[in-house]
């Protein structure tokens, strides 16, 4: 069992940054693909971002050129740095481990 915890979302106007982060209770290590996803009300869950054991990243079309997926295999974490922000990106934001997933943090882009 490994547990997931989300932490960075918040309120930040259009073209703002947020960094969230996603902090796994094991080790990550021999996971073959790390996934950060979003559920905007009313729509179905979406992936955002993975990036693999061998830290080949891919990202949705709508993020690419502004999100940054990463990680950190000693501290058991994973990352998506977001810039430039838009209102469409508010959604509530998942990671995904293992097939375990963390209980969400919401991003909210006012503007």
């Amino acid at each position: 069992q490994v547990q997931l915890v989300e932490s960075g979302g918040g309120l930040v106007q259009t073209g703002g940054s947020l960094t969230l982060s996603c902090a796994a209770s094991g080790s990550i290590s021999s996971a073959n693909v790390m996934g950060w996803y979003r559920q905007a009300p009313g729509k179905q869950r979406e992936l955002v971002a993975y990036i693999t054991s061998g830290y080949i990243t891919d990202y949705a079309n709508s993020v690419k050129g502004r999100f940054t997926i990463s990680r950190d295999n000693a501290k058991n974490t994973i990352y998506l740095q977001m810039n430039n922000l838009k209102p469409e990106d508010t959604a509530v934001y998942y990671c995904s481990i293992l097939g375990f997933w963390g209980q969400g943090t919401q991003v909210t882009v006012s503007s």
